[in-house]
């Protein structure tokens, strides 16, 4: 059972990364350039970017990043209970320093698995950030975390 959640979660991961790239890639190949800002809703007006020229990585790229997950997500005992599975998506943003905040469920499951995916993204130690031009900026990042459980 453990080994089966470890590969769903690294081929949700997987997704997450490969979409990520598509998106760089997708930037890279456009005629302006003029970055793609989501929102300025933090204290000091910084834009929040979804596409920059460098994505934000977490400490020891896509395996520190499965590792971390593997080893911090529990599976809920309510959604264990009645059977409850699926993918959570989390979104977030990784601040100029690393540091993660903003922390939402985009789409839950019910059976407490949002709330323990929120919980693991809340706990997830500092991130090398995205960067823009050069420079460290407020990136937003979407997360699919999924909870399979073996029969």
């Amino acid at each position: 059972m453990k080994t089966t959640s470890k590969i769903l979660i690294l081929l949700c991961v997987s997704i997450c990364l490969l979409s990520c790239n598509q998106t760089k890639k997708t930037q890279s190949n456009a005629k302006t350039s003029q970055p793609t800002i989501s929102q300025t809703l933090n204290k000091e007006d910084e834009p929040v970017f979804v596409a920059v020229e460098e994505e934000a990585v977490f400490p020891g790229g896509y395996e520190g990043l499965t590792k971390f997950l593997q080893d911090n997500i529990k599976y809920p005992k309510k959604a264990k209970k009645n059977n409850i599975q699926g993918t959570v998506f989390v979104q977030f943003t990784v601040e100029k320093d690393g540091s993660v905040s903003n922390v939402k469920i985009l789409r839950d499951i019910g059976g407490g698995c949002g709330k323990e995916a929120v919980r693991v993204v809340k706990a997830m130690p500092k991130w090398q950030p995205a960067k823009q031009r050069g420079k460290p900026v407020r990136c937003l990042y979407n997360l699919p975390l999924k909870f399979s459980m073996n029969k």
